[in-house]
């Protein structure tokens, strides 16, 4: 099979969303499928277009949201490129505008098209309204989720129940979604597999002790992760356990904010802020901790989560949808409800190593359930789906028509 998948963001870009493409990518190849990326190009105003990777990068305007850029809906300089590739099917990830390039393309060549839904946009309209119009911003939010999801596609994915019942149940929205968690390439996260020598350089380069019980933070540094839960929470119990650090690993418009912050709790020497790490690199950063910690509830899905239990991490996540049925009380971590409660979680596995043993085996055995070999099975059967429901087009019909009314001669 001919796949083309289209995406506003791609590597060296680190995001969850990334990481799923890049698994999707390496596991359907591995099965002997075509795999071809159709994405921005965050480095240059150029189209770009790598033989061996099979990835065309068209130009945009910056919007000075992260690294994201603004893509023409229709660059005409990457149809003959892509027509090329002869697609038997167009993935879609994403709903802007190489989003909707997809759609067109799709819609003018009669290609099949899925589309998988990966960010749950109502929790991220402050970055647009700065707190004004929130709930009439919401409702375009909705009208546009609505429109490109259901009425622009053949197949529509989702990650995780909470997402599917964003569509049945608020958005009322009647199509058939297919919910299928996304897969990592979860041996890559082994603890075995760890570099020690670059782990022991990173312990040494963040000032980290044997002694020292290490909570895990990666991702996003933004207002929608609820990074002052966890720095309040590790702000606290410092008091009485002094040993206790809080590595938090990524980068994002909020970064100087919180650091500010964790400084004026008196906290900013067992608060690590890591900055920007590379793709290659995260393993080892997972491998330095104890534990992983999570406050966020605008997740559809948590990758970092799936991560952090293939390193035997247990994870310590606020009671949300997005984590209900991966995290399990007592199996591989523990739901919180609030810093209270997160607070007393903490100090059960810091002061019973048997809890945390437990917990890390549970983790460990959880992540292989999230493989990506599993992931690429069930979006093959996406596909397939749509392939079989594709209409035929207008020539299609035409000839159809034809060969019915006129009595060819064999």
């Amino acid at each position: 099979m001919r796949i083309g998948i289209f995406t506003e963001t791609y590597t060296p870009y680190i995001s969850g969303l990334v990481t799923s493409e890049v698994m999707l990518k390496e596991a359907l190849e591995k099965k002997g499928h075509e795999v071809y990326v159709v994405t921005a190009n965050l480095d240059s105003f150029e189209y770009e277009y790598d033989e061996k990777e099979k990835v065309l990068r068209i130009p945009g305007i910056p919007t000075g949201i992260y690294n994201a850029r603004l893509t023409s809906i229709y660059p005409l300089q990457a149809l003959n490129k892509i027509k090329s590739w002869n697609l038997d099917i167009i993935h879609s990830q994403t709903e802007f505008a190489i989003g909707s390039f997809a759609r067109l393309f799709a819609k003018q060549y009669n290609i099949p098209i899925v589309h998988t839904y990966h960010t749950m946009y109502e929790d991220y309209v402050h970055y647009i309204t700065k707190g004004h119009f929130n709930r009439s911003s919401k409702k375009i939010v909705e009208y546009l989720t609505k429109f490109y999801c259901d009425k622009t596609i053949g197949e529509l994915i989702v990650p995780t129940k909470k997402a599917y019942d964003l569509f049945k149940k608020k958005y009322n929205v009647e199509r058939n979604i297919h919910i299928i968690p996304t897969g990592i390439e979860v041996d890559r996260f082994y603890r075995e597999n760890i570099n020690e020598k670059k782990k022991n350089e990173l312990k040494k380069k963040y000032g980290l002790k044997k002694d020292d019980f290490i909570l895990i933070f990666v991702g996003r540094i933004a207002e929608e992760k609820n990074i002052p839960f966890i720095i309040n929470v590790t702000a606290d119990l410092i008091k009485e356990k002094k040993n206790l650090k809080l590595l938090i690993i990524g980068d994002g418009p909020d970064k100087l904010k919180y650091e500010k912050y964790a400084k004026e709790k008196n906290a900013e020497k067992n608060i690590i802020f890591t900055g920007k790490v590379s793709w290659k690199d995260i393993p080892n950063y997972y491998g330095l901790g104890n534990a992983f910690i999570s406050a966020s509830t605008t997740e559809t899905q948590g990758l970092t989560i799936i991560e952090a239990m293939a390193s035997s991490l247990p994870t310590l996540c606020i009671d949300d949808e997005s984590f209900n049925g991966t995290v399990i009380n007592d199996l591989n971590g523990y739901l919180f409800k609030n810093e209270i409660e997160c607070k007393e979680y903490i100090l059960k596995i810091i002061n019973n190593k048997r809890i945390l043993e437990t917990l890390s085996k549970g983790a460990r055995n959880s992540a292989d359930k999230h493989s990506s070999k599993y992931f690429a099975e069930r979006v093959l059967d996406v596909y397939k789906i749509a392939i079989k429901n594709k209409k035929p087009s207008y020539k299609e019909r035409i000839s159809k028509f034809f060969k019915k009314v006129i009595p060819w001669k064999k």
